[in-house]
C-alpha cells in the first residue's frame, strides 16, 4: 500500500484518535451568539443536504469562541470559533504557543447594531454623543470632569423623550460590546468634546482617554447582558422604559416587539447598512483551524458551503434571516477554495 505522510498537525490529531473509542466526524464549531443563528441555519442545511453529520454549533461569546480555537490542534479542540468582532493579537498569540500556527479569517457577512425599545413606546433619534452623555461613567459639565448627573434622556438631549436612562447593553465577552465600545462610545466621547477633555485630565495620555471614554456607569442605569439577545428582550419585556443593543437581524425578527431607533438620523435596515450609510456595522467572521481540513470529516465542504452563493449570497437563507451580504464574497469563496491562512493584522 502506498504510504502516506501526515503533518505534524494531522499526527497530533492521529494520536488523539488512536486513545479514543471513536474518531470525531462531527464538525464542532462555537462563539458569538450573533454569528449562533446564521451558523445553525448552515449546520442544519448541510446535515440535509451532504453526507456528513450535522455539525455542532454552540455559543459562548465571541472572545470565548476564539479562545477555545486557540487552545490546541487535536479532535479533542473546535474546528471554528464564530465571531461578530476581529480577532485579536492576543488571541493569535495564544494560538501560536498552543500550535495553532495558520488559522482562516472567514468574512461572510455584515450586520447592523441597533438600538430598540418596547413597541409601545416612545420614539427615539440617538446620535453617539447621546449615549456617551447617558451611560459614561464621567462626562464634562462646564468644562470639568464629573460624575454622569443625567437620569433621564431630556437631560442629555432636550429632544429625546423625557424619560429615565435604563440601557441593557451587551456584556463585555460579546463582540457586540467590542462594536459598541469603539463605534459608539468613543465616537460619542469625541463628538461631545470630552474626549480632548479627558486627555487634559490624564497629562496627554490618549489610551487613559479612550478608555475613560468607554468605561459606563456602575448605578443601575447602564446593565451588562451576558446571555444572547433573547435576554435582552426579555428584560425589556419586564422594563418597557428600557433601551436594548441588538443585532439588526435580531431586530428585524422581532419587530411586533420593539421599536427600533435612528442613529445619526439613519434607520437601520439591509440597505443602509450595506450602502455604509448607517453608522454603527460590522462584519461577521468565523476562523477555522487550518490543521484540521483534510482531517475532521466534512470541515472543508461545511465552510465552502457556508460561504456559498446558496447560503450567504443576496437570495439565500442568511439574507432572508437579516444577514447583509458581503458585496466582495466571491473573493472570500475563493479564499476558502484555497485554504488560505490569514496574514498578520492590519
Amino acid at each position: 500500500m502506498k504510504s502516506v505522510k501526515l503533518t505534524a498537525s494531522a499526527l497530533a490529531i492521529a494520536a488523539v484518535a488512536a486513545t479514543a473509542a471513536s474518531a470525531r466526524d462531527q464538525v464542532q464549531s462555537a462563539g458569538s451568539s450573533t454569528v449562533l443563528p446564521y451558523a445553525t441555519i448552515v449546520a442544519e442545511a448541510f446535515g440535509e443536504n451532504f453526507d456528513f453529520p450535522t455539525p455542532v454549533v454552540e455559543s459562548g461569546g465571541s472572545g470565548a469562541g476564539r479562545k477555545k480555537l486557540c487552545e490546541g490542534v487535536g479532535e479533542n479542540t473546535i474546528d471554528i470559533a464564530n465571531s461578530s468582532s476581529r480577532i485579536s493579537q492576543s488571541d493569535i498569540d495564544l494560538c501560536a504557543q498552543n500550535g495553532v500556527t495558520e488559522i482562516m479569517e472567514v468574512r461572510f457577512g455584515y450586520d447592523g447594531i441597533v438600538f430598540a425599545s418596547d413597541i409601545d413606546g416612545p420614539s427615539f433619534a440617538f446620535t453617539p454623543a447621546d449615549w456617551f452623555q447617558a451611560l459614561a461613567a464621567q462626562v464634562v459639565v462646564d468644562g470639568q470632569v464629573v460624575a454622569n448627573p443625567n437620569s433621564n434622556w431630556s437631560d442629555v438631549n432636550a429632544e429625546l423623550p423625557d424619560q429615565e436612562i435604563l440601557a441593557f447593553i451587551p456584556g463585555t465577552k460579546h463582540g457586540t460590546r467590542e462594536v459598541f465600545d469603539t463605534k459608539v462610545l468613543v465616537a460619542g466621547c469625541e463628538e461631545s468634546g470630552a474626549y480632548e477633555a479627558f486627555v487634559a485630565a490624564n497629562n496627554g495620555d490618549e489610551d487613559a482617554a479612550e478608555e475613560a471614554c468607554m468605561t459606563v456607569r456602575t448605578d443601575g442605569v447602564s446593565v451588562d447582558i451576558d446571555g444572547d439577545y433573547t435576554e435582552t428582550l426579555a428584560r425589556i419585556d419586564a422594563n418597557p422604559n428600557a433601551i436594548g443593543v441588538f443585532g439588526l437581524s435580531f431586530y428585524q425578527n422581532n419587530t411586533d416587539k420593539l421599536k427600533v431607533a435612528t442613529m445619526n438620523g439613519v434607520e437601520p435596515s439591509v440597505e443602509s447598512v450595506a450602502s455604509g450609510e448607517y453608522p454603527v456595522s460590522r462584519p461577521l467572521y468565523f476562523y477555522v483551524k487550518k490543521a484540521h481540513i483534510g482531517v475532521i470529516p466534512g470541515l472543508q465542504e461545511y465552510i465552502d458551503f457556508f460561504v456559498s452563493d446558496d447560503m450567504a449570497g443576496p437570495e439565500g437563507p442568511l439574507a432572508a434571516y437579516g444577514l447583509v451580504p458581503d458585496p466582495e464574497l466571491a473573493a472570500t469563496q475563493e479564499m476558502v477554495a484555497n485554504g488560505t491562512p490569514m496574514g498578520p493584522l492590519n
